[in-house]
């Protein structure tokens, strides 16, 4: 089963992904490690989306069982189809800039000032890139099931309203 863990910046796809691979003894894949280049400064240049779908694709299918956490459109239709749940994850604006402001200090020391005016205009959609209004469209295109989570919640609760659904199976 290949599940994808999506939403804005800072609403906790990647802690929330890897929990999820954790309890499902799945893969864990991190789409921004497909998506960017290794640079210095990181995050700097994007690697050809032929490139992205061909690393993407070749790590799903060598992991039958992961975890994707981040954004996948764009990416076409073979990766954009390849799942067979989609999990988006909406939290509000202050709390997501909150947590990026923290994971940003505590990685670089310090927040991008165009990172953040960028993650800010996700609900309004003003920017090129991720928006709510995007992201929502995108996931009316989708084929598999859509599962979402609204809120500022702990993994652990976000964890059991998996398991309540019957994603996660109790004892997994």
């Amino acid at each position: 089963m290949h599940i994808l863990v999506t939403g804005a910046a800072g609403s906790g796809t990647s802690t929330l992904g890897e929990a999820l691979a954790n309890e499902l003894n799945a893969a864990f894949i991190e789409a921004d490690d497909v998506y960017w280049l290794e640079t210095h400064p990181p995050f700097t240049e994007k690697r050809p989306v032929e490139e992205r779908q061909r690393l993407m694709l070749a790590r799903m299918e060598r992991d039958p069982s992961a975890v994707v956490s981040g954004s996948v459109m764009n990416w076409g239709e073979r990766v954009e189809n390849a799942f067979d749940v989609v999990i988006f994850l909406y939290v509000e604006a202050s709390v997501r800039l909150e947590r990026l402001r923290e994971r940003e200090a505590r990685l670089f020391g310090a927040a991008d000032p165009g990172f953040l005016e960028w993650a800010a205009q996700y609900d309004q959609g003003t920017a090129p890139g991720r928006s709510l209004a995007r992201h929502l469209a995108w996931l009316e295109a989708r084929s598999c099931r859509v599962i979402k989570l609204e809120g500022a919640m702990s993994v652990s609760e976000h964890l059991e309203i998996l398991r309540q659904d019957g994603l996660i199976r109790r004892g997994s």
